[in-house]
C-alpha cells in the first residue's frame, strides 16, 4: 500500500496546479493498491469497501463538491486526470467511482441552492445517474410518489443519492411528455442484485434500482427539465452560489468525455501490460528474440503509443473547450449552445472508438493467446474495454454526426 497525505478541505485551493499535481500523484501512487482489489471487485461487482474508504480518505469523492460544502471544487481537467489514473489500474472500479463522483458537478448546475447544504452533507455526497425516464412521478401532498425501475445505475452501491429523470403527468408546452429531474436519497430506493453477468465492467456497480411507492419531497424535484437539453444562458444555481462557471454548463458532452477518459485509462492499462510482455517474452517465429528487439513488435508498440497520445491530446483539449464554453456562458460572451455540447460529446465518442481500436487491433491481435487466459490482467482489461465500446453512448455517433451537419449547414 502506498502511503499518501490526504488532501484537506480547501487545502492548496489557491494553487490549482499544485493541488492537481498532488491529487494525480496520489491516484497514480495507488495503482498497485487498486489492482490488488480487482479480483474482489469482480466478485462483489462494485468497489470493495476497503478501497471505497481509501477514496474517501484521499478526498477523491469531494473533487467536484463546492468548497463551501466540504469539497475541493477542482476543474474538470483535474477531475478527469484522477479518473484516468484510477482507470489505468482498474477500469471497472474507475467507472463506478467516476459515474458517482462526477454528478456533484451536475447537482449544483441544476438544483436550487436552498437544498445544496442538505444534499452535499458536508462533502459526503455520491450520486449514480441514468437519463432514461423510466420512473413515474405522481404528485402527492408535499411532494411526489415514485414508482419504477431504473437500469444501469453505475456507482449506485456507494451512492448517497440517485440523480434521475421521471415522467410527470400532463403534456409539455410542445405537446410532448413532461419530464422531471429529481435527486432521490438512498433510503427511497432498493438496489437490485442484477449486475455482474456482462462481458466486462463487472466491478462498475451498474445495478438497477427500484422505486416502489417512494415519497420524494417536492424540494428534490425540478419539473420540466430534460437532461438531454438542459442548459443555462448566463448562469445557474451553482454558478450564482459559488462564483464558479463550471457549475453552469451542458452535460451530454461532459458525460461523453467522462467515458472517453475511462476508456483512455483502460487503453493505457493494456499498453502497460503489452510493454511488460515486450520485455519478458520472445517472438514465436525465428529468429527467437525478445519482442522488444523485433521490428514488428516495435512497430505495434510504438504505433499504439502514438495513437493513444493523439487520443489523449484530443480529450484534454476538448475538456479545455468545455471549460471555456462554461466560462463564456457565465461571462455573457456566448451561451453554452447545444451545438457546442454536441461537438464536444462527439469528440468523446471518437476517442472511445479510437482507443478501443488500438486495444483490439494493435495490441490484442499481437499480444499472444496466453495473455487472454482467464485471470490474466490483459484479459480483464480487454473485457472491460469491449463492454465500454458497446455502451449506448458510442452508438449515438452517427445520429450526432447528422445533428452537427444540420447545425453547420443552418449556420452557413
Amino acid at each position: 500500500m502506498t502511503a499518501t497525505q490526504p488532501v484537506g478541505v480547501g487545502e492548496l485551493h489557491d494553487d490549482p496546479a499544485e493541488l492537481e499535481a498532488r491529487l494525480v500523484a496520489t491516484a497514480r501512487g495507488m495503482r498497485d493498491e487498486i489492482i490488488s482489489y480487482s479480483a474482489e471487485g469482480q466478485e462483489i461487482t462494485h468497489i470493495p469497501e476497503g478501497l471505497h474508504r481509501r477514496f474517501e480518505e484521499e478526498g477523491f469523492y469531494r473533487l467536484y463538491i463546492p468548497r463551501a460544502h466540504g469539497g475541493l471544487e477542482v476543474p474538470p481537467v483535474t477531475f478527469f486526470k484522477v479518473v484516468q489514473e484510477i482507470a489505468r489500474a482498474d477500469m471497472g472500479i474507475a467507472w463506478s467511482f467516476c459515474l458517482s463522483a462526477n454528478h456533484a458537478l451536475m447537482f449544483a448546475n441544476w438544483f436550487p441552492e436552498e437544498i445544496h447544504a442538505e444534499v452535499y452533507d458536508g462533502g459526503d455526497f455520491r450520486a449514480a445517474s441514468m437519463y432514461a425516464p423510466t420512473v413515474k412521478a405522481t404528485p402527492v401532498d408535499g411532494g411526489y410518489q415514485l414508482d419504477g425501475v431504473v437500469n444501469y445505475c453505475s456507482g449506485i452501491p456507494w451512492s448517497t443519492y440517485f440523480l434521475g429523470q421521471c415522467m410527470l403527468p400532463g403534456k409539455a408546452e410542445n405537446g410532448g411528455p413532461r419530464v422531471g429531474l429529481y435527486i432521490a436519497p438512498k433510503s427511497t430506493f432498493e438496489i437490485l442484485d442484477d449486475w455482474g453477468n456482462t462481458i466486462g465492467l463487472n466491478s462498475s456497480g451498474s445495478n438497477s434500482i427500484r422505486f416502489d411507492g417512494a415519497f420524494l419531497p417536492a424540494r428534490f424535484m425540478v419539473e420540466d427539465a430534460n437532461l438531454i437539453d438542459y442548459g443555462f444562458d448566463g448562469d445557474s444555481p451553482g454558478s450564482r452560489a459559488y462564483g464558479n462557471s463550471m457549475y453552469s454548463a451542458r452535460h451530454m458532452s461532459s458525460f461523453g468525455l467522462a467515458l472517453a477518459v475511462l476508456c483512455l485509462g483502460g487503453a493505457y492499462a493494456a499498453l502497460d501490460e503489452y510493454e511488460s510482455l515486450m520485455t519478458t517474452r520472445k517472438t514465436t517465429i525465428p529468429p527467437f528474440v525478445l519482442r522488444s528487439q523485433d521490428p514488428d513488435f516495435l512497430r505495434y508498440f510504438g504505433g499504439a503509443i502514438a495513437k493513444l497520445a493523439t487520443a489523449e491530446a484530443a480529450t484534454y483539449k476538448a475538456l479545455e473547450m468545455w471549460q471555456d464554453a462554461a466560462r463564456d456562458n457565465v461571462a455573457g460572451v456566448a451561451s453554452f449552445s447545444d451545438q457546442t455540447d454536441a461537438l464536444l460529446g462527439a469528440i468523446g465518442r471518437e476517442v472511445i472508438i479510437q482507443v478501443w481500436e488500438v486495444v483490439e487491433r494493435d495490441l490484442y491481435r499481437t499480444v499472444g493467446a496466453s495473455a487472454s487466459k482467464k485471470g490474466e490482467r490483459f484479459e480483464l482489461i480487454f473485457r472491460d474495454m469491449a463492454q465500454a465500446a458497446g455502451h449506448r453512448n458510442p452508438q449515438l455517433r452517427d445520429a450526432t454526426f447528422q445533428m452537427i451537419a444540420r447545425q453547420a449547414l443552418a449556420d452557413a
